[in-house]
């Protein structure tokens, strides 16, 4: 698999957390994120795990008018600079297995910044973009 260098900027963010392994704590986290917004249509979600603080965190964009402490939310800020991403195409449950194989050959791969963490970002319902911090 080959990966895209690509640098994105910091991207205000409200999102929920759980504890635990991302494979059980992410469906929990995004259960909770989605119940607490009036809809989803034109959002932009993403999750971030960090594998020290063994926590994933559901996060969407934040939009004009949106309050995240009034719907049980945190606000944040997933930080930019350089990442290498790789595109997973294909049905969730033919995809998300393949998550943490992909994110272990990108930090091989390049340089990792070791203070930002890994994200994913889901375009569509059958694409994610994994999004690995490197140095730049």
């Amino acid at each position: 698999m080959t990966f895209e260098r690509v640098t994105i900027e910091d991207i205000p963010v409200m999102f929920v957390s759980e504890q635990g392994e991302a494979s059980r704590s992410a469906p929990r986290a995004f259960a909770r994120l989605e119940s607490a917004l009036a809809s989803l249509q034109g959002r932009k979600f993403y999750g971030v795990f960090d594998v020290g603080a063994i926590e994933y965190r559901a996060c969407v964009a934040l939009r004009e008018g949106d309050d995240p402490e009034a719907v049980g939310c945190t606000r944040g800020v997933i930080p930019g600079g350089t990442y290498l991403r790789a595109r997973l195409r294909g049905e969730p449950q033919d995809t998300t297995p393949r998550i943490s194989e992909t994110f272990a050959a990108m930090a091989v791969t390049g340089s990792p910044d070791r203070s930002r963490r890994a994200i994913q970002f889901y375009r569509r319902r059958d694409q994610v973009d994994l999004l690995f911090p490197v140095l730049p």
